[in-house]
């Protein structure tokens, strides 16, 4: 497996390109501002990017999907029932993305988002077991997404708290790819580490060691922090509904 972590400061977030070197192909996840990044990136370790995928329809930056999808030809990825103006194909809980020994299995995580999801990954010449997810914004190293921007904040922190049940019972060696760090609006608490593991965060993330579902709601619609500049607008763009300016 090749997989390459991007870290973005204006807007701050992290995007990823995954794939299999010895058959050449490749994703990229959540990318962000320049595409010629991913496209180098791609060529450099000979795969072609086959999949674009955006773990949520993002409210914190334009998304650089399309621009890369225009580029490369590559497939838009996106939740089934994602509402967007916008082709892609629609993948639901438990589908599978094949990139040639590499496999991504999509877990549906509803909370930041409705339609969010991550992906756990899996390289076939190393093992069976997974080895990273890429959580997007649902968690994140420290921390985990605010759940007001896409619905009520008390609806998403209901989502959120059954999501990240699910992602605490993946084995503890899991390594945790999120899709922000640090100085992101989209979180309270997160480290300038932007990496993890399933077992760290179990032990000492705030949000993820709240087993009530009562308390964990509490939790995270306490203190919220301000929205992202632009929000809205920014989500309506890249749902389509919205020309970007320029």
């Amino acid at each position: 497996m090749i997989i390459r972590q991007f870290l973005h400061e204006a807007p701050v977030g992290v995007s990823y390109l995954v794939g299999c070197g010895g058959r050449g192909i490749a994703a990229v996840v959540d990318p962000i501002g320049d595409i010629d990044i991913y496209r180098r990136a791609a060529e450099a370790g000979k795969m072609r990017i086959a999949y674009v995928i955006d773990t949520h329809v993002h409210a914190d930056h334009v998304s650089a999907a399309p621009a890369l999808i225009k580029s490369t030809g590559a497939e838009y990825i996106l939740f089934a029932e994602a509402d967007v103006h916008l082709p892609f194909k629609g993948v639901r809980d438990g589908e599978t993305l094949l990139l040639g020994n590499v496999v991504a299995s999509v877990l549906h995580t509803p909370g930041h988002t409705p339609e969010h999801i991550c992906l756990l990954v899996t390289d076939r010449t190393r093992g069976s077991e997974p080895w990273i997810v890429l959580t997007g914004h649902t968690l994140m190293v420290g921390d985990l997404g605010r759940t007001e921007l896409a619905t009520s904040a008390e609806k998403g922190a209901r989502d959120l708290y059954r999501s990240v049940r699910r992602l605490a019972l993946l084995p503890d060696y899991v390594e945790v790819l999120p899709g922000a760090y640090a100085g992101s609006v989209c979180g309270r608490a997160l480290s300038g580490k932007p990496w993890s593991t399933v077992g760290f965060e179990k032990r000492h993330n705030k949000g993820l060691q709240i087993e009530d579902e009562g308390a964990f709601v509490t939790y995270m619609t306490t203190e919220i922090p301000p929205p992202p500049p632009d929000a809205a607008r920014i989500r309506e763009i890249n749902a389509g509904r919205v020309p970007v300016a320029g």
